[in-house]
């Protein structure tokens, strides 16, 4: 895929999702986003990078680890997410820097943070060792970088969304979503990119929601399929909603589904 259209699709997909992301993923990427911070062990005083930073799940609870004298930047592809994290850290009060930024390209000085963040973006990228050696640069030395993505296709019960859609439209959305997540590729990721005593965690999920409109509101508004989910007329959701119903029938807990999920996350040092 031609990486301007895939940061096309991404950037217009997630300004899409923004409205219904926290309501959606909040909980269910708690697990992932605990164990991230967990590795990051973050000190006050200290300063943080969030890349990929979206509504700001990761960043203020960084901002609250960091406090007082600490201080946290975030940037997003997606112009919508950056609006809504600068609005969510003014009611906070929480100080910070927030800017549409491209992964890949930083616009940050060199080896002035103390940790770099990325909370399941990295497969959003065209290229995330790219992106990676990108957070290396604006780390200092003996700094540290924690990132966190899916794990393997077979083991995230909602992975069907992705053929689904793409059944109806040719959205490219992400054509190698899973990848990251499966063996050591993303321990691999972080020694390509330049980082040393690099190690992974992984562990498992259950993604709970209380009802099928929860399911296919995550699925399809709140998620990466966002995009291509805006342009389905009434009687493609429709299909597009029954078959991924049916595709995760199996985990269905009365009215509502309880759908198995696995993150991955690495640690690196400069």
């Amino acid at each position: 895929m031609d990486e301007r259209l895939q940061r096309r699709v991404q950037r217009y997909g997630w300004d899409k999702a923004s409205e219904h992301y926290e309501r959606f993923w909040a909980s269910q990427l708690a697990p992932a986003h605990a164990l991230l911070l967990e590795l990051a062990a973050l000190a006050p005083g200290e300063s943080v990078l969030d890349v990929a930073c979206g509504t700001g799940l990761v960043t203020f609870a960084a901002a609250n680890k960091v406090a007082p004298t600490g201080r946290v930047t975030g940037t997003d592809l997606s112009a919508e997410m950056i609006k809504a994290i600068t609005a969510r850290a003014a009611e906070l009060g929480v100080q910070g820097e927030f800017s549409r930024q491209d992964a890949e390209a930083l616009d940050l000085p060199d080896a002035t943070l103390d940790v770099a963040l990325c909370a399941l973006g990295l497969m959003y990228v065209p290229d995330a060792v790219k992106a990676l050696r990108e957070m290396r640069r604006v780390l200092k030395p003996g700094a540290r970088a924690v990132a966190s993505v899916w794990g393997a296709r077979k083991n995230c019960g909602w992975a069907e969304i992705f053929p689904i859609v793409e059944r109806r439209v040719a959205s490219e959305v992400c054509p190698l979503f899973f990848m990251l997540g499966t063996g050591d590729a993303l321990c691999d990721a972080f020694t390509f990119a330049g980082f040393r005593s690099v190690e992974m965690r992984r562990i498992s999920a259950t993604l709970d929601y209380a009802s099928a409109e929860d399911a296919l509101g995550a699925s399809f508004a709140g998620g990466p399929v966002a995009l291509a989910y805006a342009h389905f007329d009434d009687a493609t959701r429709e299909s597009a909603h029954s078959e991924y119903l049916e595709s995760i029938a199996g985990w269905k807990t009365g009215t509502g589904y309880a759908v198995p999920g696995e993150f991955v996350v690495a640690r690196g040092e400069v």
